[in-house]
């Protein structure tokens, strides 16, 4: 069971093209959201269709992949757990962030 604890699997386009951040050491993160889509009918019978929107991170040899193959509006399927952080704004407020830490990543949709 402790597999399925905090496991997230998501299938969604690229909004963005990929941030990588090098650190002085030389390791790598690379950063981009990412953008689900899902369908109902509302109490009318219209189809209402709506995008829901994630923070993904990646870290280790996955960075490289995503440097060289993965772009903007590319479908993917990724694979890791929720991660939350806080930060403090330049105006001193405390904001939080729910991310998506990685461990599989899987290119779908073929060659673009």
């Amino acid at each position: 069971m402790n597999t399925l604890r905090n496991k997230v699997q998501l299938i969604g386009r690229l909004g963005q093209e990929p941030e990588i951040i090098t650190f002085r050491d030389g390791n790598k993160i690379a950063k981009f959201s990412m953008a689900t889509d899902d369908s109902y009918k509302d109490k009318d019978g219209n189809k209402v269709e709506r995008a829901y929107w994630h923070n993904i991170v990646i870290k280790g040899g996955l960075v490289n992949v995503v440097e060289n193959y993965i772009k903007k509006g590319q479908e993917i399927m990724v694979e890791g757990k929720l991660t939350n952080r806080s930060y403090n704004t330049k105006e001193g407020e405390k904001r939080y962030i729910t991310e998506i830490a990685v461990n599989e990543l899987m290119m779908l949709g073929g060659k673009n």
